[in-house]
């Protein structure tokens, strides 16, 4: 292994064909900026930045032990952040989503990680230097949230890629109620 720092991130990579479908509308409704490769689609968790190789294996070990649940994610809005960042976002997050990305935190903030303290808020980035606020409204993405993973970004030839470390699943939800088993 590498003794050269990771710039490492946790996010919930966009099944690839609900990826396809989310960039077959994005070529045709939003041609303008960069737009983020499918391969690339992802909701950041916790971005980690630049960290030594050495935190890798706590990292997985980590990730191992949180108790995600699973659900769906609507993306149904539409948004433009300053800096031309076009993204998707949900008008509702589900509280199971909330609960993974603050136990995450947590969890990351007890290993002695250093994180950005900016408030939660789950989007899809489409494109970066969008150039002007989309003028067309979103249909309704159905994102079912099956999994989480710490990705290592990366440059190569053909620009950024965002490589895999470790996945692990989030456990199916559990009717109102009753306790997981």
């Amino acid at each position: 292994m590498t003794s050269d720092p990771l710039r490492l991130f946790f996010a919930l990579p966009c099944p690839p064909s609900l990826a396809a479908t989310i960039c077959a509308w994005r070529a045709d409704a939003l041609p303008a900026g960069k737009a983020v490769e499918a391969r690339n689609l992802h909701l950041t968790l916790a971005f980690l930045g630049s960290q030594p190789a050495s935190r890798l294996a706590p990292l997985l070990t980590l990730a191992a032990e949180l108790q995600g649940e699973r659900c769906t994610l609507q993306l149904d809005r539409l948004g433009l952040w300053r800096g031309g960042l076009l993204h998707l976002a949900p008008s509702r997050v589900p509280p199971t989503l909330d609960e993974l990305q603050q136990q995450l935190h947590a969890r990351l903030l007890a290993a002695g990680f250093e994180l950005e303290e900016r408030a939660f808020r789950p989007h899809l980035t489409l494109a970066r230097h969008y150039p002007h606020p989309p003028t067309c409204v979103a249909p309704t993405f159905d994102w079912p949230l099956r999994h989480f993973a710490l990705f290592c970004s990366e440059n190569d030839r053909r620009g950024t890629l965002y490589r895999q470390l470790g996945r692990w699943p989030l456990r199916p939800a559990t009717p109102a109620g009753r306790s997981a088993p």
